[in-house]
């Protein structure tokens, strides 16, 4: 028997990086646990990470390359080599690009997957298109976005020293950051206040000493009610407001239209409750607001952050101790770089026909939106788009308006798609190419949301799996697209740690690094912003054409914006997402699928009881797209006109001909691509539109 090893690494199950130790014995992975000297993960692990083993050695695993031989859809495939693949792929790619021109070819990327994400990019700018998709406006970005524009960084909660006051604003870390949840939990083991907005009562709001169950969709409205009971009550921090921002005046005036009584109206909250959430916030600090992917999935997603970012400036939190500091980048190292991802490689002129341009969204946004590709596939305007590439997402299922996403991928001439298992997205595609766990290659991560780089480090290796990183540098190699290749991917990470003066071989044995915090920071060169302060006013977003002071907006399909439709769709349906999956993946992991077998609506017994439905029966949940089905779960928390609706279902289980049951859980036949959209970054209306429910 072989000796037992441990290995240092970073799990990439989801975007939270947690340090992990692996255990290896005969050459074999045995075990994987938390790493408790990980700064951030601390040893934790959430039930995605404990199951990496399960994803390593799952028998449905994609092997090797697989080329379509039959009908798309059917489930069809003939084995191929990695060569006849990245011929395939390169082949599909440029006949479109010869034919059509470059800006036929789309890049679509999934759910973030770090470095794999920038080598995306990089393939993208070298290939010549500027067409490239992201869930970045519906997805953390446009809290990114908000923040530098009001105060010129991304801030980080100071839970260390710690907050007198906590705001989780739309976010469940109990199910999606598990590091952050126990954070938050050892904040109020010291005796830290906590708030709660959310529509649904998670783990933390039972825990809360003020839950606010607002209608879904109006947290901006929310937030400038919360301004204005601050600024009536003198609440706010004056000196920092003196010294440290512009347009206070402007936004003082500014929410004198948002009475406390209409704030009542659009968000179901009772004055009182808006007073006592200001109150609290303003007066124990100092404080901070962690939000989450509630607030981003509708059309007022850049401005309810900008809110958010007022209500932590005004409170005087911005850089202290235990509030929203600011940390150096670890090791200098930068997501994203624009050197890296060769941002300049596309002309101007090319870059100005990209899809996104016509959509008159901020200029700061880059990305096709997803609504727009699809509609561009099936009208052929401004241009025709016939090949895509797509890395890490299962559209079918994530998309709005996922019939009409069906339809424009059946059009294509040419998808290649990049996954560990056949989706019912990757049916349709002419190439399937078999991509790596975290557990087969070497890379450096970063997360967004904390200030660490640490290792993840090859341990072993199933099948023919590549990284998407050496996949998309094998077809840049085929298409001649030096002298940007890398000629091995560990020369691509030496470059990745250039800044930090170490090779990838040296960092193996230093595991990790981590930023610093940068307490007050402003207080030496002013904030990063055109007037060196915090922009309340931003005449920036007023230069572009955008609302320089939050402004909210009535959804789509709501009881206010359409009462008739109201009458027969009664019901305002939420979602979120669940502890054992990452959006649509992991449903065919075991311990995981043990965890949450079924896809399950949350009813008030109410509204129940009058439909006739109890506990465990399957209902159809139905708005004007389509219908779909989903088993009852009663929930006396739930506001009686509120669902909360399963998210990103599919049957892995389910024979391939139908797709494996995309169309039967799927919350996303139910959602729209259709305008409004957020006018600053596009994001659709995923969450607060009406539907009805009826016994199936």
């Amino acid at each position: 028997m072989g000796k037992e090893q441990v290995v240092r690494s970073t799990c990439r199950i989801c975007y939270n990086n947690c340090g992990v130790l692996i255990y290896i014995k005969d050459g074999i992975p045995i075990k994987v646990e938390g790493d408790p000297k990980n700064p951030m993960s601390k040893g934790r692990l959430c039930p995605k990470g404990l199951a990496s083993l399960e994803y390593l050695n799952h028998p449905d695993r994609l092997k090797h390359p697989l080329k379509r031989v039959g009908e798309r859809g059917k489930g069809e495939w003939q084995r191929v080599s990695w060569d006849e693949a990245i011929e395939a792929v390169a082949e599909g790619l440029n006949r479109s690009k010869e034919k059509y021109g470059v800006l036929s070819v789309i890049f679509l990327r999934g759910a973030s997957k770090g470095l794999s994400d920038d080598y995306m990019a990089r393939f993208a700018n070298l290939f010549g298109s500027p067409n490239i998709s992201s869930p970045a406006p519906f997805c953390f970005v446009p809290g990114v976005n908000a923040s530098k524009l009001t105060y010129g960084y991304y801030a980080y909660p100071d839970y260390e020293y710690p907050p007198k006051c906590i705001v989780i604003w739309g976010a469940d870390p109990e199910a999606t950051n598990i590091n952050e949840y126990e954070e938050i939990v050892n904040a109020l083991e010291k005796g830290t206040k906590l708030i709660v907005i959310d529509p649904i009562k998670n783990e933390l709001a039972k825990r809360a000493d003020s839950w606010i169950r607002l209608r879904p969709g109006t947290d901006s409205a929310f937030a400038l009610g919360m301004i204005r009971v601050m600024i009536e009550e003198n609440l706010y921090d004056k000196d920092f407001v003196k010294t440290w921002t512009v347009g206070f005046d402007a936004l003082k005036e500014h929410v004198q239209i948002y009475s406390l009584d209409k704030i009542e109206e659009i968000t179901w909250v009772p004055r009182e409750r808006i007073i006592e959430a200001a109150r609290l916030y303003s007066k124990e600090r100092p404080g901070c607001i962690i939000w989450g992917n509630g607030i981003e999935t509708n059309l007022n997603s850049l401005q309810t952050c900008r809110a958010i970012a007022i209500l932590r400036s005004i409170s005087g939190n911005l850089g202290v101790p235990g509030g929203e500091v600011k940390w150096s980048e670890p090791g200098g190292l930068i997501k994203g770089s624009p050197e890296f991802v060769c941002q300049n490689n596309i002309p101007p002129e090319v870059r100005d026909q990209r899809l996104s341009k016509k959509d008159g969204l901020m200029p700061i946004v880059f990305y096709a939106l997803h609504q727009s590709i699809i509609r561009t596939i099936l009208d052929n305007e401004p241009y025709p788009i016939r090949a895509a590439y797509l890395q890490a997402g299962n559209f079918l299922t994530s998309y709005t308006n996922a019939k009409m996403a069906y339809e424009a991928l059946l059009k294509l001439d040419f998808l290649a798609v990049a996954d560990m298992f056949i989706t019912p997205t990757a049916m349709l595609a002419d190439i399937v190419l078999p991509v790596a766990t975290y557990l087969e290659f070497d890379c450096v991560e970063q997360p967004w949301h904390y200030p660490i780089a640490s290792i993840q480090q090859k341990v072993t290796q199933v099948g023919e799996a590549w990284s998407d990183g050496k996949i998309l540098n094998e077809i840049a190699r085929k298409l001649e697209l030096r002298p940007y290749v890398w000629d091995d991917m560990h020369q691509c990470l030496d470059w990745v740690l250039k800044p930090a003066g170490i090779t990838f071989e040296e960092f193996r044995k230093i595991g990790f690094m981590v930023g610093t915090k940068q307490y007050r920071h402003y207080e030496k060169n002013g904030f990063d912003t055109p007037s060196k302060k915090v922009e309340l006013y931003s005449k920036r977003l007023e230069e572009w054409g955008f609302d320089p002071l939050p402004v909210y907006h009535e959804l789509p399909e709501t009881p206010y914006s359409e009462p008739e439709i109201a009458k027969e769709y009664p019901l305002l349906l939420v979602s979120r997402k669940a502890d054992v999956y990452r959006h649509s993946g992991g449903r065919q992991i075991p311990s995981l699928r043990r965890e949450r077998p079924e896809p399950t609506l949350s009813i008030h017994p109410e509204p129940a009881s009058q439909l006739g439905i109890k506990e465990g029966d399957w209902v159809y949940i139905e708005t004007r797209r389509g219908k779909i089905r989903q088993k009852a779960r009663l929930d006396e928390s739930l506001d009686p006109r509120v669902v909360d609706v399963d998210y990103a279902w599919w049957f892995p289980e389910k024979i391939t001909s139908q797709l494996y049951g995309w169309e039967q859980s799927n919350i996303n036949i139910l959602t729209d691509n259709s305008p409004p959209f957020n006018r600053e970054m596009g994001s659709p209306n995923m969450r607060g539109i009406l539907c009805k429910i009826y016994k199936d």
